[in-house]
């Protein structure tokens, strides 16, 4: 959520930048400075009246004690009257917030000045590509028909427990999915992430701090008997972490990682682009948070950049990086780069990983602060990235390392599993 400070005093640098996310911000903005400027003007008469009931009931209390009882009770009346006014002031100020508020969660964050104007994927720019696209054998196949040949994953099965999207893991494909896991685990651990285990349910509070409520219920699996949200991701129950909290300056970066589960909905997904592994309601990531110094988040954004660049060098997979125009960038992030790894099975890219910046979008709806040396609070800026989701990534292993003979294990795998072919 944008700072209203930070509106007031860059509006124009707002409305051009997000343009490039095709929204057009004028009127919104002005809308969110009358109602500021509302809410201060009856703020400052709420302060006034205050003082003055205040100052009257001081007033009255020296006036009983010199026996002035009549002059007394006349003041008492004028401060009820002003307690009226106070309690009406506040019903304003009140009502002007949480309109305020409401109309804040309805604008985007701010593009950085690099993120270029587009309208979807087709105008990203990538800026980095690595790995040879390797040639297949005659009769390879994609993903799912692999894991049927050797019983690896079970759709269906999943489909008959829960529904479609929902797969079952089974033998080698179980220990490999655990291995992906405690791999990027222990890689992530060792570049200086702290792992921490979170619930897979959050509160409406967590979800509206990292921006996935209000406006995408309908992307949660929700409970409503107690108003609680399956994750869509780890980095809501992870960046929630520190929401209300006043850190010290000292401690940044403070940086996480989880393993968890995620839920997605995703309504209205279908066909062949979203078949097996492509697209689920139910799959496995490993997520890292970070909370750095607003001078020093884009030197991190990189790093958080170079980091999944060398997980996926360890794993030999081909890949590109793309840097997301304004258009098909998220609502909450400044920038964001996008991983792609090749699957040569399906002829196409699939979409791994995403490193953003949210500068202090995230924080200042999580009310997250650090104080300087001079005790000065400022907000952090938070970042994030999956390093990484598993689906796509054992798909792109699965068909990408297929042989006559069977699928290859990563050599960086092996010790995890325990084994270097499934056949």
């Amino acid at each position: 959520m944008l700072q209203v400070q930070f509106i007031r005093e860059n509006t124009e640098l707002i409305v051009e930048r997000l343009k490039k996310r095709n929204f057009d911000a004028a009127p919104l903005l002005k809308e969110v400075l009358a109602l500021d400027e509302k809410r201060r003007s009856t703020q400052v008469l709420f302060d006034n009246t205050q003082a003055d009931s205040n100052k009257l009931s001081k007033e009255i209390g020296m006036l009983f004690k010199n026996g002035e009882t009549q002059k007394a009770n006349l003041l008492k009346e004028k401060t009820i009257q002003l307690k009226e006014v106070t309690k009406e002031l506040t019903e304003v100020v009140n009502a002007t917030q949480k309109a305020l508020t409401e109309l804040l969660y309805t604008i985007p964050n701010v593009p950085h000045e690099l993120v270029k104007a587009g309208n979807s994927e087709a105008d990203n720019e990538e800026v980095f590509a690595a790995g040879e696209i390797p040639k297949l054998h005659k009769g390879a196949m994609p993903h799912w028909e692999l894991a049927k040949k050797y019983n690896i994953i079970d759709f269906e099965l999943g489909n008959k427990i829960t529904g479609a999207g929902f797969p079952v893991y089974i033998g080698k494909g179980a220990r490999l999915q655990r291995a992906l896991i405690s791999y990027f685990l222990d890689k992530n651990v060792d570049a200086g992430y702290t792992e921490v285990q979170v619930p897979h349910m959050v509160n409406e509070a967590s979800a509206t701090a990292t921006g996935q409520l209000p406006d995408k219920e309908g992307q949660m699996y929700h409970d409503a008997q107690d108003d609680l949200y399956l994750i869509p991701t780890g980095e809501v129950p992870v960046t929630n972490i520190l929401r209300g909290d006043l850190i010290s300056e000292k401690e940044l970066p403070i940086c996480f990682t989880a393993y968890t589960p995620c839920f997605r909905r995703e309504a209205g997904s279908y066909g062949a682009h979203v078949r097996g592994l492509n697209r689920l309601h139910q799959f496995d990531k490993v997520e890292i948070v970070r909370f750095e110094h607003p001078e020093k988040s884009y030197d991190a954004l990189e790093g958080m950049k170079e980091h999944v660049k060398e997980i996926l060098d360890d794993l030999k997979l081909p890949y590109r990086i793309l840097r997301l125009c304004g258009g098909d960038t998220g609502f909450t992030a400044a920038m964001t780069y996008d991983f792609e790894l090749f699957s040569t099975a399906q002829d196409r890219w699939l979409e791994i990983s995403s490193v953003s910046n949210f500068e202090t979008f995230q924080s200042n709806r999580l009310k997250v602060r650090y104080k300087d040396a001079n005790n000065k609070k400022h907000l952090p800026h938070t970042l994030n990235g999956s390093s990484l989701a598993l689906p796509r990534v054992l798909a792109g292993i699965l068909e990408n390392y297929q042989t006559p003979e069977g699928i290859k294990i990563p050599e960086c795998l092996v010790k995890y599993t325990g084994f270097d072919i499934i056949d």
